[in-house]
């Protein structure tokens, strides 16, 4: 394991975590170890510690590790932040994941960054019941993110059909978040003059393949002005994205970019980190993987910045991506660890290469 990597890890994070150095350490080992092992099973990530110390000692040292830590979400969220040069208004998805250890459910309400190159998770909330998340557990995490950001930091937040409810989009409106949220065609709205409709009550004689049809409507019981934006997407189905914001037409494309959040959700898992290895079943201690899950991607998204600079990544003959930004940073990263152990320390001290702003 590349001592210059952890010796970095160690220095940049011991400012802003506040832990004292054998907690730096073992989460400086744990984060190589994560991108190497591809793993956060403790039992693989043990056998990556430095020194000759037994397995045993160092699976219990990492025991300890998750036991006692805490990583502060505020603090990891503006690292994010700065590491990646997220200071323009971005979109933010709201999603959850969940899986079972053995008959235990882990269950994770997650505000995400989602932008052209980058998804990742910035705030999150761990529940060990089934289900959907409550409307006051999507206030709270949305308030957090108020107390570290300023409200036209958002471009727009987007969220699937699971993420509605009247007090929820009362809040958003109340508080100015601009917002794009897929509705139910069953969920019931008033018009301008008071009467109350079913979305697909309103939408039953119109039809829309190319141009979206555009509603202005209210919200029930509080007179709050809303928008929706319709169109049929396949057979008789309708994508209906509510939104707060002037243009309508363009929160419903906007309201694409949603679909990174779940990219994010497979980097995580499957296709990345493979979150789903642990064994950790209490709410605090996944709120402390999740944590260094973030740190990790971030670290692979600034080793695919470094690698490719502001080169495009080619695509195929069908029109795809030939790799994600996330999974070329990872590979990157991982040879680098290994071999070029100078490339994984600048990627994560050094600043990213600006990209020229585009036009959207």
């Amino acid at each position: 394991m590349s001592q210059a990597a952890r010796t970095a890890l160690v220095a940049s994070l011991s400012p802003h975590l506040g832990l004292s150095q054998s907690r730096l350490e073992t989460l400086a080992v744990f984060l190589i170890a994560l991108v190497q092992g591809r793993t956060v099973n403790l039992s693989h990530v043990a056998s990556q510690f430095p020194g000759s110390a037994c397995l045993a000692s160092n699976y219990r040292r990492l025991q300890r590790f998750f036991q006692y830590v805490r990583l502060d979400q505020a603090v990891i969220a503006r690292l994010i932040i700065g590491m990646l040069e997220l200071s323009r208004p971005k979109c933010l998805a709201l999603d959850r994941t969940n899986w079972k250890v053995g008959s235990k459910d882990i269950n994770i309400l997650v505000l995400a960054i989602v932008t052209r190159r980058f998804r990742l998770p910035l705030l999150w909330s761990v529940s060990s019941h089934q289900g959907s998340s409550s409307c006051a557990e999507r206030i709270a995490l949305l308030r957090r993110y108020l107390a570290l950001f300023e409200p036209n930091s958002i471009e727009l937040l987007l969220a699937d059909r699971e993420f509605t409810g009247l007090e929820w989009i009362k809040f958003l409106i109340e508080h100015k978040i601009p917002f794009a949220i897929r509705a139910k065609e069953e969920l019931r709205f008033a018009l301008a003059d008071g009467r109350v409709w079913s979305l697909s009550t309103l939408l039953r004689n119109k039809r829309a393949r190319t141009t979206p049809h555009v509603l202005d409507i209210v919200l029930p019981a509080t007179g709050l002005p809303l928008r929706l934006a319709a169109k049929q997407i396949k057979g008789d189905e309708w994508l209906i994205v509510l939104t707060n914001h002037a243009d309508p037409k363009r929160a419903m494309r906007t309201y694409r970019k949603r679909w990174a959040v779940e990219c994010l959700f497979a980097d995580a898992k499957t296709r990345g980190l493979n979150l789903e290895d642990t064994h950790l079943t209490i709410p605090a201690k996944v709120e402390t993987l999740t944590a260094v899950v973030a740190l990790a991607m971030t670290w692979a998204y600034r080793s695919a910045t470094c690698a490719m600079g502001v080169k495009a990544i080619k695509r195929k003959t069908h029109g795809r991506r030939y790799k994600s930004w996330f999974r070329i940073g990872l590979d990157a990263l991982r040879h680098a660890i290994v071999n070029q152990s100078q490339f994984a320390v600048t990627a994560w001290l050094a600043k990213c290469p600006r990209r020229p702003l585009l036009r959207s």
